[in-house]
């Protein structure tokens, strides 16, 4: 487990958990660097990553929001880790997992990991939410002749060669849907999934990603089975 671990974390908005978020992320035995890209925070998020001095913390910052795609672009440009982790900002995945999630790859039986909400503990709520990610998934599976649990969970961790060849394009949060698409189409990937715990907010409590996110998802799912 010698192999640097790069931890993408796009923020928006998120002042009263990045502090925590990141100093959990500092206590996960694993070596790594950890790469926070605020995406145009104005909540006092920003402020509150600037107080931050820590050697492998490095921070960057747009001007204005843009979107959790663009705040991981911006990410992936200045990682140095052989291995990729995107963590949010809340506090809905906790990263005491990593070890867990990076299992497959250090032990060299996958190049991507996936880990799904649906197996393991995770909170009891948001019936409709739960049902269209499962439509999202299901939708996944057919055109990419795969058999995914959770498409659009948060955890996604690969190898930096396996984005080799790939240019992420999607600003919002269709770069899930990119990301998987990309993967897939790429046949030579390892890719598999790990249970994980979850614990999801309501949206009263901070959560950001609607139904209206689904229509995009849809369409880059479309978009990339057939172009690159």
């Amino acid at each position: 487990m010698n192999k640097l671990l790069s931890v993408l974390i796009p923020v928006y908005n998120e002042v009263h958990t990045i502090t925590k978020i990141i100093d959990r992320v500092h206590k996960v035995p694993l070596d790594k660097e950890i790469i926070v890209i605020d995406d145009g925070s104005t909540d006092g998020t920003s402020e509150a990553l600037k107080s931050i001095k820590e050697s492998n913390v490095k921070i960057y910052f747009h001007k204005k929001n843009s979107g959790k795609g663009s705040a991981i672009k911006t990410g992936l440009q200045h990682i140095n880790g052989d291995i990729i982790i995107i963590q949010d900002a809340d506090l809905e995945y906790p990263p005491e997992q990593y070890p867990e999630i990076l299992k497959p790859i250090y032990d060299d039986c996958a190049d991507v990991v996936y880990g799904t909400r649906f197996i393991g503990i995770h909170r009891v709520f948001m019936f409709w939410h739960y049902m269209g990610n499962k439509i999202l998934t299901l939708f996944t599976n057919i055109l990419y002749d795969t058999m995914l649990t959770d498409m659009e969970t948060g955890y996604k961790a690969w190898t930096k060669s396996a984005l080799n060849g790939i240019t992420l394009k999607s600003d919002g949060f269709n770069i899930e849907a990119e990301l998987t698409a990309k993967f897939f189409k790429k046949r030579t990937l390892r890719i598999v999934e790990v249970p994980i715990t979850y614990y999801g907010r309501s949206y009263k409590e901070g959560k950001k990603i609607t139904w209206k996110d689904a229509i995009p998802t849809i369409l880059t799912l479309i978009k990339y089975r057939f172009l690159n």
